[in-house]
């Protein structure tokens, strides 16, 4: 089970939030910054839910050391303050996601899952949806144990749009970031690539590449499949 800190100085929201959580997660608590920290000195946290207005140390404090130590564990700032220049400074502080109060449950569990997936694909350099598994700068995947050869660019723009699923990416990223931004490839090449992943993948039901028209491409994943 992973473990999840909640830093809130409001006992009745960590009790909610402790109510939600803990049937998938450990949940560690914190009602300040600082007690927060010395909870991570001795106990191994997977993410970290953070208030921003708290005593002794407030949120912003709090991410600052944290990422001033080194400490690289993603955060979801939990607060009621929605201004521009709040998650401004959230996300220079170091955040990696942002939810505003009243709290929906339901997307934090999906912003959670969804920090938590990359997080590891950052960590591990690695995806795995259920029975499929790509190694990032690897010339291969596999579905259920099958190998499936890939060229480099496959790979390349597979990786990045199963890193980010539901995220569209437009022709101009893609052709930015995979074939460089000097490349003179038209972007017809990307619908080539893409078709050509559609057929080797076919038979995996896993994920799905899809065209959004006028815009770009995405990756969605089946989580009923998944499950």
């Amino acid at each position: 089970m992973l473990n999840i800190l909640l830093v809130e100085d409001d006992a009745a929201i960590r009790m909610l939030t402790r109510h939600h959580l803990k049937d998938e997660y450990k949940i560690f608590e914190a009602d300040n910054g600082e007690s927060a920290l010395y909870i991570i000195d001795h106990n191994f946290i997977d993410l970290i839910i953070a208030d921003i207005m708290m005593p002794k140390m407030d949120g912003y404090e709090f991410v600052q050391a944290l990422r001033d130590s080194g400490d690289l564990t993603p955060v979801i700032m939990l607060t009621a303050m929605n201004t521009l220049a709040h998650k401004k400074k959230g996300f220079a502080t170091g955040i990696d996601d942002y939810l505003t109060k009243p709290i929906d449950y339901e997307e934090l569990k999906w912003r959670i899952e969804a920090i938590l997936r990359r997080s590891r694909i950052s960590n591990e350099k690695k995806i795995v949806i259920g029975g499929f598994e790509l190694k990032a700068d690897s010339l291969s995947a596999s579905v259920n144990g099958r190998s499936i050869e890939l060229t480099q660019k496959e790979s390349a723009l597979l990786y990045k749009l199963l890193s980010y699923p539901d995220t569209v990416f437009t022709k101009q990223q893609l052709m930015d970031e995979i074939w460089g931004y000097d490349t003179e490839t038209e972007y017809s090449t990307i619908k080539t690539y893409i078709s050509r992943l559609r057929s080797k993948f076919s038979e995996c039901r896993e994920f799905e590449l899809v065209s959004i028209r006028g815009l770009g491409y995405k990756a969605v994943i089946h989580t009923e499949v998944v499950k």
